[in-house]
Order: C-alpha cells, then structure tokens, then sequence
C-alpha cells in the first residue's frame, strides 16, 4: 500500500457518524467509493494555449479509438479501486495550477534530478492516480505507439471518472503536450494549501485567471475523496478562538461530527495515513452535497468552512447547494476552462513514450 493511503477501516468511525447525522438529513450514504478530491480555484481570463489551438478531434485519424481506450482502462481502475476518481481529479488539478496541463506532476524524480513529486504538497497525491494513467498509457501504445500525449491522457481520464461517479459531462479539447521540465519547489509556493483563507485563495487564484465563481464551483470536487487528519487537526485539537479563548473545537463544526473526527484522527500524529471523507454523506458519488454540508457544519477542511461564512462566496455556495444543476453546469465550464490552462503545443513539449520520464531527459535551464 503507498505509504498516503488508508484503509476503509480507518474511514469506518465516520462512516458510523454519518450514519447518525443522516438520521436528521435527506442524503443518506452509499456504500464506499472514496478517493482524494481537488483543492479550488478563482479571477478573470484563463492563460492563454501555448502554440495554437487544441480541438476534440485531434486524434480522429491518428488514434480514433483514443478516448475508448482510456475510459475502458480508467474505469475498471475505478471499479476494482473506488480511490481512483477522486485522485485523478487531484493530480490534474496539481498538474494544471503549476505549469499549466502539461503532465509535469507525472514525471518521477531520479538520482539526477528532482521533480513535482518531491514537492511536500504533492507527497499525499494518490499511487491509484497515477497507476490509472500508467496503465492507459500502455494501452494506447499498443494502439497507436506515441501518438497520444500523457496530458491527453490525464485531462480526459478526469472527465470520464466524474462523469462515472454522477458529474457531469464537459468538453475537453485535445493536442496537448507533455512538459520538459518539472519543478520540485513550484508547487509548495503556487498550490492551495488546507488553512489557506478565502482572501488569500481569491488573490492567489486571481493572479491565474480564474473568478470567484470558478473557485467554489471547482471547490465542489470535495465531494469526491478524503483528506488526511493533519489537514483539519487545528479544528479538533487546541482550537482557540479568535478572542484566545480555548474551545473544545471550532464551534462552526456540528459537534457530533467534531467528536467523531477527534475519535478517527486521535492517533494521526503517530500514523499519518489516518483520514476522514471530505463528504461524509456521499463521499464517492459526486453530487451537490459538498454544499448542503457546509450548511448544516459538516465542512472538514478549514476553507470549506470560509466558503459558507465569507460574503463573497457564501452566496454560491447557498445556490449549489440548492441546485445541483446549476452546480454541474457552473463546474463542467471551469473544468474546460482549467483543462486549457498553459498548455503546451507544437515544439514546446513532446508525447512521452513514458509518463513518469522524458523522452531524452529533462529540458536544460
């Protein structure tokens, strides 16, 4: 097992405490098929594609059964693994918020050079991600040996997987191309972090072209996968509030979930694997409970609670939590949108014969 993943068996304490919290709620939950959701993002124009322009039919003649191929591969990933959705939605996300969706997170770091992997945000990134990648790439070399980038692969395999789990279906462009380089420091300075407030994701996002809206839309991907107990401890453990008063835990939180994640994360200084569902409702079907949790104090992370309290964002998240069809638009349009953030084109990458190397190693700096 990947030294960041957990066992249902750490998830099942919680899968007891939504079981009381939905005796007083619609949803009920499904049986488990968690997986490690996205963070978010925010503020204008999205970067523009590098070197021209991507189209849906890139592969109709070169690799017409590209997109089969990779669905056949992902979702059986996804039925014998139920973390793979999830996960592969976050290592696009990793991927496209540092150097645009150009499969730079993929690449393995060596003896020689370090990579996106070193990077401390990107250490819980999930093994049954990348696996599902690997794996179709293998495929579509069979097919149609280097012809279809890992970028490609990585954009449409977030599709398909949200698509399966209840999401919905968006457009995505295709022709991308795999980076030459991969940073090991990039990502701790240019990913969301959990503790992260909204003025700092609002500025920090912005910068990269993405509204107010696109953030709590994309924020909605938490409605998939679990995150790990150090992420959210300051909330159960310590908690004081802003006056220095000392709390129990942050009083924002419904009080039988706080204790239900005190008893799941008691030990998670020990072993840091221990984790609990970012929607303790419905944690493998992606759906608008994300929001109506929010509502009701069932927000694990730090900025899931910013979003329902602070007024820029509050009103959305009161929208989707209502609609769900205003949700799954809004988010299928920030998806396209992030899927065509920096890409790269033409001479200013390459199709990987292998995801995790360069063709002939690493671009000079």
């Amino acid at each position: 097992m990947y030294p960041h993943e957990i066992s249902a068996m750490r998830l099942s304490l919680l899968v007891l405490v939504a079981a009381a919290l939905s005796a007083g709620a619609a949803a009920q939950m499904p049986p488990f098929l968690g997986g490690q959701g996205p963070p978010v993002v925010p503020g204008g124009q999205a970067q523009p594609v590098v070197g021209g322009p991507l189209s849906p039919e890139f592969y109709s003649q070169s690799c017409p059964r590209a997109e089969r191929i990779i669905a056949e591969v992902v979702q059986s990933k996804q039925m014998a693994n139920p973390t793979t959705a999830a996960g592969v939605l976050r290592v696009f996300f990793h991927d496209c918020f540092v150097s645009g969706c150009d499969a730079s997170v993929l690449i393995a770091s060596n003896q020689f050079a370090k990579s996106e992997h070193d990077a401390e945000i990107n250490h819980s990134l999930p093994g049954d991600a990348f696996d599902a990648v690997v794996r179709a790439k293998l495929a579509l070399e069979l097919e149609c040996p280097g012809v279809v980038s890992c970028a490609d692969i990585l954009a449409l395999a977030s599709r398909i997987l949200v698509t399966m789990t209840g999401g919905p279906r968006y457009p995505i462009s295709l022709g991308r191309r795999d980076s030459l380089s991969s940073s090991p420091t990039a990502p701790d300075v240019e990913l969301p972090h959990a503790n992260y407030t909204v003025d700092r994701l609002i500025q920090m996002f912005g910068a990269k072209g993405f509204t107010v809206q696109e953030l709590v839309a994309l924020s909605g991907a938490h409605t998939l996968g679990f995150s790990h107990c150090k992420e959210f401890a300051d909330r159960l453990y310590n908690f004081r509030d802003k006056g220095g008063k000392p709390e129990d835990f942050d009083p924002s939180m419904n009080p039988s979930y706080a204790k239900g994640l005190q008893a799941v994360c008691r030990d998670y200084l020990k072993d840091p694997t221990i984790a609990a569902f970012n929607d303790i409702m419905t944690p493998g079907k992606f759906d608008n409970m994300y929001f109506v949790n929010l509502e009701r104090g069932l927000g694990l992370l730090s900025t899931d609670e910013e979003l329902f309290t602070d007024p820029r964002t509050k009103p959305l998240v009161q929208r989707y939590a209502a609609n769900s069809t205003a949700f799954f638009d809004d988010f299928g349009r920030a998806m396209e949108k992030l899927s065509l953030f920096g890409v790269k084109t033409g001479a200013d990458g390459e199709v990987r014969r292998r995801c995790d190397a360069y063709n002939n190693g690493p671009m000079p700096k």
